[in-house]
């Protein structure tokens, strides 16, 4: 920004400051700044990325200078750096979205500490908002959550709704709102088909009935009854665990599921629901036995805990530059295979003490990355359900091992489609074979080099490109990144704080 820009920016920031009544250290805590940041800003002595001007223009509602939301959003990547110092994991993304949906089982106030701030949750938030919940920053991170007696169903932000798959897991927390209610098709990353079945399947369990129309899913609430439930869930998979357990949670009687995910998010939502008074056994296995309360009605605060794919992500920054880091705040139990996997490959690693998150349960350590030389892996390498290796910690290694010597087979089973966008590494210098939908032969060392490249609509191949780029001498674009911050929290500044040269723009 010329100086000039600077300072009406200054001058339009005090106007719609003044227009909400703040004071500066008010509007310092929405931003999780100080209070001597805002009055820079303000009298035009500190220059403003767009992303502080985005989250100033969510904050105010307003347009605060024209580079507006329907222009696209780009990285700008001076790789070839080597990084340092260190790094805390953020809160889970995934675990964000779930609590959210499941505050809605509660008729007291929650808060939500240090949450993701990322478009995912932006858009929950945004759905939660148009059925009459208040949502209150209270700043950077901690969000409170306040439901009317009866939700606005019929008001519901469809857009908002559309861009988010976690929708879907509204059906749980709503399981018996209202007799009939409409919930739009859920959107977000292209995986190929995601069938949506399986939470059919586990919500028919209690009596639900889903119908597919055009664009919507209609529903039809059950009867009231406080039958004991058992049943098997035909998929393992996270969120289809939670949609059900967050059925059950406020359903009377008994839930007993088996082939249940105990993976990281869905042990998050457990531990908030057990601070609610729901009664659950067998947390961290794949049976669960729910004791359900129909009122619930608390005022409590909870921590989600660290994120197991965002530490993966930084730990992969730090090896692809062959770097010394220290990853602070990581979620060993959900890690264990990904670091042992690191090691076999050559990875050298330093592992502290284990000490407990915020939340009291999740068991953390610090991770530190020695230079090292990798060799590919033995055998292929595939994802499986918890404790296996973590589906979407599974792209990071085609970037690992293009710093490897020799050939690597992955194998993702999940998706059809995800596979297909790590060959874009391919732009960077990887050589990548495709050999079917499903598996990649990655072939290394890889010379990096530097290159334009448009984000894939898949999340984390989008944030291997990122990270591959980091390797990459001499300047590379990553375009349209809205997908990376569907997922991510501040991911390009928290890289620059270890070192890496990123910077956002838009055409």
């Amino acid at each position: 920004m010329t100086q000039q820009t600077v300072e009406h920016v200054g001058a339009l920031l005090r106007d719609a400051r003044g227009e909400k009544g703040w004071t500066q250290g008010q509007l310092a805590s929405e931003l999780g700044t100080s209070q001597s940041a805002v009055a820079r800003m303000e009298t035009g002595r500190q220059n403003l990325s767009l992303k502080m001007i985005q989250r100033l223009e969510d904050i105010f509602g307003r347009s605060i200078v024209k580079v507006g939301r329907q222009q696209m959003t780009h990285l700008r990547v001076e790789g070839g750096r080597t990084l340092s110092g260190a790094v805390d994991v953020n809160t889970s993304k995934n675990a964000g979205v779930a609590l959210l949906c499941a505050s809605l089982i509660n008729r007291g106030t929650t808060i939500l500490r240090r949450l993701a701030r990322i478009e995912e949750v932006n858009r929950i938030v945004e759905v939660l908002t148009s059925i009459g919940v208040e949502c209150t920053w209270l700043n950077a991170n901690d969000l409170q959550i306040r439901r009317p007696a009866t939700l606005d169903l019929d008001s519901m932000d469809v857009a908002a709704a559309r861009r988010t798959r976690s929708v879907i897991m509204l059906l749980g927390p709503l399981l018996d709102e209202r007799a009939e209610y409409q919930l739009p098709y859920a959107g977000g990353c292209d995986l190929g088909t995601r069938t949506v079945e399986p939470h059919m399947q586990a919500l028919r369990q209690f009596g639900l009935e889903v119908e597919a129309k055009s664009g919507f899913y209609s529903v039809q609430a059950p009867p009231a009854d406080s039958h004991d439930r058992n049943f098997v869930l035909t998929e393992r998979g996270d969120t289809v665990t939670e949609n059900a357990i967050m059925a059950a949670a406020h359903r009377q009687g008994t839930t007993v599921i088996r082939n249940a995910s105990p993976n990281y998010m869905v042990q998050d939502l457990c531990f908030y629901l057990e601070m609610l008074g729901v009664k659950i056994e067998g947390v961290g296995t794949t049976t669960l036995r729910i004791t359900g309360r129909p009122a619930i009605n608390a005022d409590i605060e909870y921590f989600p805990s660290e994120d197991p794919i965002e530490a993966m992500s930084l730990i992969t920054a730090a090896i692809v530059t062959n770097s010394e880091v220290t990853i602070r705040r990581v979620p060993i139990e959900f890690m264990e295979i990904e670091l042992n996997m690191l090691e076999h490959m050559g990875q050298e690693l330093e592992i502290s003490g284990e000490y407990v998150a915020r939340n009291g349960r999740t068991r953390l350590v610090d991770v530190t990355t020695k230079p090292s030389e990798l060799r590919a892996a033995v055998d292929k390498i595939h994802p499986m359900p918890f404790p296996g290796l973590n589906i979407d910690n599974l792209p990071f290694f085609a970037v690992i091992a293009g710093n490897a010597t020799g050939q690597t087979m992955i194998h993702d089973w999940v998706y059809e489609n995800r596979a297909i966008y790590l060959t874009e590494l391919n732009k960077l210098g990887a050589n990548v074979q495709l050999l079917d939908p499903h598996r990649i032969y990655v072939n290394g060392p890889t010379k990096w080099r530097a290159a334009e490249v448009g984000c894939p609509p898949a999340l984390r191949p989008a944030a291997c490109i990122l990270l591959a780029m980091l390797a990459a001498r001499g300047t590379s674009e990553l375009r349209n990144i809205y997908v990376i911050e569907r997922g991510y929290e501040d991911l390009a500044e928290r890289l620059n704080s270890i070192g890496a040269g990123i910077e956002y723009f838009q055409d």
